[in-house]
């Protein structure tokens, strides 16, 4: 597998692994919040917070950087 391969499969797991996990923050968010029930909107928010720091920080991370290494190969 070429380097520009690699970067190409990181780029889009990494977009895949933004949009997913930013669309079910949005789904349990959203209908959590219509319930009103705050120890619920904390319990789900905590989660929310620990999704975002694992798993969308580092995919926000990684898309400019494989990017930029794909344009300078290219």
């Amino acid at each position: 597998m070429t380097g520009y391969l690699m970067l190409k499969w990181l780029h889009i797991l990494s977009s895949v692994l933004l949009v997913g996990t930013g669309f079910g923050s949005a789904f349990y968010l959203y209908f959590i919040l219509r319930t009103r029930n705050v120890q619920a909107i904390a319990a789900v928010s905590r989660y929310v917070v620990k999704a975002d720091r694992w798993f969308t920080a580092p995919a926000v991370v990684m898309q400019p950087l494989t990017g930029f290494a794909m344009i300078s190969i290219a």
